[in-house]
């Protein structure tokens, strides 16, 4: 029996645009397609229908990779996909992790994809130009406490700050005490922008202050950045300056 293989495939927003050749090549490659249900659907009309597609519903990531390892270890080339990148809040990890714990003998790759805080940025202007950090609001698997910790520590190095997963029905007030911490640290009027569906049909943005943030309308789709001290807003772009005397060019 042949050596299986599994990708573990980044397709960014979800429009075949967004995605790269090698992710593309990869999926075609691949005699199963594994992963969200939902993700599965975001791209099953742009592969050939011979595929077979093995997904599964929200918070079964553990039986999702197992299945995916299974495939592999039969000898089949396997497609793991997600979107954004694999590698950033994605499934590599927890793919190594399940082929380590399967003892499975297969090759794994990971193919990296455009991640929600670029394609973000490419909506709002250019804010990620310097130094940044991208913290989860999520507490399903980190405690609170360290993410506000983390979130401070942000507050502290001046780092421009891309907040995902940012409120939802249940956790509707985290936005709002990592906006109180990073005030402790910047104006009230540094510039933040909310990208809702990042580079999707029904893609928004929107740009208000730290101070106003609270207020915005913010849900599990949206990315927001939050600028450091040095960002501004031009004729609604928001731009992080990398230090180039701009001046002094021809």
């Amino acid at each position: 029996m042949s050596r299986g293989k599994l990708y573990v495939v980044g397709f960014g927003p979800g429009s075949p645009e967004h995605m790269t050749a090698k992710a593309e090549r990869a999926i075609k490659e691949a005699d199963v397609v594994t992963g969200y249900t939902v993700y599965i659907d975001m791209i099953k009309d742009h592969f050939p229908s011979d595929k077979r597609y093995v997904s599964t519903g929200m918070m079964k990531e553990v039986q999702r990779c197992r299945a995916a390892v299974e495939e592999a270890s039969k000898g089949q080339t396997v497609a793991m996909v997600s979107s954004g990148d694999p590698g950033i809040y994605g499934m590599a990890g927890i793919i190594y992790q399940t082929a380590l714990g399967m003892d499975a003998d297969i090759d794994i790759e990971v193919v990296p994809g455009m991640t929600a805080a670029s394609t973000a940025a490419a909506v709002l202007g250019a804010p990620l130009m310097h130094d940044l950090v991208i913290v989860s609001l999520s507490d399903l698997m980190t405690p609170l406490d360290t993410i506000m910790n983390r979130v401070d520590c942000a507050g502290r190095g001046d780092f421009v700050t891309c907040i995902y997963n940012p409120k939802s029905k249940k956790r509707t007030r985290y936005l709002e005490q990592a906006s109180d911490i990073l005030m402790r640290y910047r104006r009230p009027d540094t510039p933040v922008g909310i990208v809702r569906n990042a580079g999707r049909e029904d893609e928004t943005k929107s740009i208000t202050t730290l101070e106003h943030l609270g207020e915005a309308d913010v849900d599990m789709f949206c990315v927001v950045i939050v600028g450091n001290s040095q960002t501004y807003v031009e004729d609604g772009v928001m731009v992080t300056p990398r230090g180039y005397d701009t001046e002094a060019l021809p």
